[in-house]
């Protein structure tokens, strides 16, 4: 199920396994250059165009974790929403984003347990249909 509503947050009750909502991204030089001065990273593999194209990725790459906090927005706004508090996060980088990609970030609904105000979630970036990010997610419920 995938979820458009504008909806801003879910009981634990509302919630069941297999909901999912997905939030597409266009990755830019803003957007990079933006996460690069919020997070301090300023590997020039993300932010010269000229050391980039001395590596494996032959051009500038997103942040891995700029990615993966596509995920805390839709958690701490969409599904679950508003109050929302992240446990846990795995991530598994399988390919770089690169300048000018859409990352399609899908969060989908796997366990509840209701008794713990828990849910957890599988979470996945694509691009063009293929996977760049993997990985799961515990987020608590207040």
């Amino acid at each position: 199920m995938s979820s458009t509503t504008d909806k801003k947050s879910y009981g634990i009750d509302e919630l069941s396994i297999g909901m999912s909502l997905t939030r597409e991204v266009e990755v830019t030089d803003d957007t990079v250059r933006g996460f690069a001065l919020v997070s301090g990273d300023h590997n020039p593999v993300h932010l010269d165009e000229e050391y980039a194209s001395n590596t494996r990725f032959k051009k500038r790459i997103a942040h891995g974790m700029l990615g993966g906090s596509l995920f805390s927005t839709i958690f701490g706004t969409q599904l679950p929403g508003e109050g929302s508090i992240y446990v846990s996060q795995s991530l598994v980088f399988k390919r770089p984003i690169y300048i000018g990609d859409k990352v399609a970030a899908t969060v989908t609904i796997t366990r509840i347990d209701t008794e713990k105000h828990r849910v957890f979630f599988t979470t996945q970036c694509t691009v063009e249909g293929k996977v760049v990010i993997d990985g799961e997610a515990e987020i608590y419920i207040p």
